[in-house]
């Protein structure tokens, strides 16, 4: 079956896609929130016209400009079990890569923010610099948070402006160690709250 018909030999030129392309999934709209001195930001499933069920296989959190009230700090996540607290067992690991204005350089694996069965909330950024221009932005996938048979995984890449005038690329993935549906997540800095920023959520058709 074919699958893309080309003219000119150029993908822009395209006429036609078959149905194994047409039938790629899409981002749906969810929720947005947008953050302003906030302790926390929560998505709970049911509420506040949040989706978090077996309605999508995958989730996706998008995070735009988040700017810490405290210089230096962590956007954490964290996961709800059923319960009322985030506090899912988790086990991930977390690097980086930075780079910075006095051209200094590092690839790096951080140990002191992955977790090994832990109930802490995960760090998914690094030390988020809190001047006028500086801010973090990135993505968070959480698949399939409604089953009741498999671990839940999640992967997490942002790209902040770091206190010390570095950019940070973070990595962080991992798994939520339980086989209770996650209904909840929540977002929140290691200290002090969120200044701004908005964080949106994508369910993936």
């Amino acid at each position: 079956m074919s699958i893309v018909k080309l003219n000119n030999r150029g993908v822009k030129n395209a006429t036609a896609f078959g149905s194994a392309v047409t039938s790629l999934g899409s981002m749906v709209f969810i929720k947005k929130v947008t953050a302003s001195s906030s302790a926390t930001v929560s998505f709970v499933d049911g509420t506040s016209d949040v989706v978090l069920d077996d309605t999508y296989k995958e989730y996706l959190f998008t995070f735009n400009n988040i700017h810490p009230a405290t210089d230096g700090k962590d956007l954490n996540v964290g996961f709800r079990d059923g319960g009322s607290a985030y506090d899912a067992v988790k086990t991930s690991s977390f690097f980086w890569s930075y780079h910075g204005e006095d051209d200094v350089s590092i690839l790096q694996y951080s140990g002191g923010r992955d977790l090994a069965q832990s109930t802490a909330f995960q760090p998914i950024s690094a030390n988020i610099g809190n001047d006028n221009d500086q801010s973090g932005c990135g993505t968070l996938h959480l698949f399939n948070p409604s089953s009741t048979t498999f671990v839940k995984h999640f992967i997490a890449r942002t790209n902040i402006y770091e206190n010390g005038d570095y950019t940070i690329d973070s990595f962080t993935a991992g798994y939520i160690n339980t086989t209770t549906a996650i209904d909840g997540v929540q977002f929140k800095m290691n200290s002090g709250n969120i200044d701004a920023g908005d964080i949106c959520l994508y369910g993936i058709a």
